[in-house]
């Protein structure tokens, strides 16, 4: 691969013109411009980034802020790998990379936690990073406002951030949760349940928001014993589907705030010799894989994994070109109705 002195000299031009055709296009006489170009191109040279950075103060690096710390479950839940995709496609489509910011016990040798975000706003600006994308692993709602106030262009996913140049992006929760309990209901049933998701997670407020309007919209009981908390994944979904079960009054139909958790209540459910959906309806939420080939292949809301990331990428390149930016992003779901779910049948307490 060719240097850029190299380039300099077949061109007869100086490093520094070099250095500005690909930094600051505008200061170079058009002939030049191309001239550097086309020999560029025929010997496959690219500019140095680090140096591109420095000289710029900006880089075509976008930081991923994401605690991966093997004691928080977030980082596992499978609908982020598809969106992780989803973003990163979006940014190379724009000439940009990602780069994942670590986190360590030992914040003296990264300089970031989570614990404490001015690290982060530090190591950003010390690398001329373009941005931040911020995803939440379960508690970092309060850590991803200060990252919003500091002025570095930000997009946080699945958590409600204002600042001079932050935004997010996220699922209609609400309507999609509101869908599912809808359709159970359709379906005749009247004594729904939900599995929720963790307490103060944005997206589980959401969910159970929805199952709270559908049910007064489908002229519904409130039952507070109808209402148990999981956390995504698949033991809580086990356990709440027992506690469900345990009740004077067992409900006819489960609407789980993940697949996952869905997951576990069938296992629970054919645990305790029902079946689905003879015995009892469930649907899940997040259109995740596992979903399409459980057995039966579980009705969910699906939400819009790679568009996640997609949303993500333009927000935060909007920001850093400067063009006009919207407000929150908020993706459309959509309930997918698969064999979990069915009419309800008398039947007695399994307990």
């Amino acid at each position: 691969m060719a240097t850029g002195r190299e380039i300099a000299e077949l061109c007869g031009v100086s490093i520094a013109t070099v250095s500005r055709v690909f930094n600051q296009p505008e200061t170079v006489n058009r002939l030049t411009r191309e001239r550097v170009l086309r020999v560029a191109r025929e010997l496959d040279y690219r500019p140095n980034e680090s140096a591109r950075a420095l000289s710029t103060k900006q880089s075509t690096m976008i930081g991923l802020v994401w605690d991966t710390d093997h004691r928080r479950p977030g980082w596992r839940h499978p609908y982020l790998q598809d969106l992780l995709i989803g973003l990163k496609s979006a940014l190379s489509a724009h000439g940009y990379h990602l780069l994942m910011l670590a986190t360590s016990g030992d914040s003296r040798e990264v300089g970031a936690s989570l614990a404490d975000p001015v690290g982060y706003v530090n190591m950003t600006r010390r690398h001329h990073l373009g941005g931040l994308v911020l995803i939440d692993s379960g508690s970092d709602a309060e850590a991803f406002e200060a990252f919003a106030q500091s002025g570095v262009p930000c997009v946080a996913v699945d958590v409600a951030v204002e600042g001079p140049k932050a935004t997010y992006v996220t699922s209609d929760n609400t309507a999609g949760a509101a869908s599912a309990v809808r359709h159970l209901a359709e379906l005749g049933h009247s004594r729904i349940a939900t599995i929720t998701g963790p307490p103060g997670n944005q997206p589980a407020e959401a969910r159970i928001s929805g199952y709270y309007k559908a049910i007064r919209e489908c002229g519904l009981p409130l039952r507070d014993d109808y209402v148990v908390s999981g956390d995504f994944y698949r033991a809580s979904g086990t356990a709440a589907m027992r506690r469900l079960l345990a009740v004077d009054e067992p409900p006819t139909a489960v609407f789980a705030a993940s697949d996952e958790m869905a997951v576990g209540a069938l296992l629970a459910a054919r645990g305790a010799g029902l079946r689905v959906p003879e015995d009892l309806a469930l649907v899940g939420f997040d259109d995740i894989e596992i979903a399409s080939v459980v057995e039966p292949a579980l009705t969910t809301v699906a939400q819009d994994k790679p568009g996640f990331g997609v949303a993500a990428a333009k927000a935060i390149m909007a920001m850093i070109t400067g063009a006009d930016r919207e407000g929150p992003v908020i993706l459309p779901t959509q309930l997918v109705v698969r064999d979990s779910c069915s009419p309800p049948r008398e039947r007695l307490s399994v307990f």
